[in-house]
């Protein structure tokens, strides 16, 4: 018989790709896609930039976009 409280250390990540988007800076566009999503999500472990894109108009970034992976862990009942 398998000892069940190995089983209950164990745990599930999961990983959702988002897009933050912000006027300032790529670095706040990533703070906001964290601050975003943890209205929705619970235990958020990390995020890791995928890429950095910007919107031009005249000439000029007008808005930073940063695509980021967010890791959280799945709860168990």
């Amino acid at each position: 018989m398998k000892d069940i409280r190995v089983q209950e250390h164990l745990s599930v990540a999961k990983v959702v790709e988002l897009i933050g988007s912000s006027p300032a800076s790529w670095e706040e566009a990533v703070k906001n896609a964290v601050e975003a999503a943890a209205h929705t999500i619970r235990n958020i472990k990390g995020v890791d930039v995928k890429r950095w894109t910007a919107k031009v108009e005249n000439n000029r970034i007008v808005e930073y976009r940063a695509v980021v992976k967010i890791a959280f862990i799945v709860e168990r009942e």
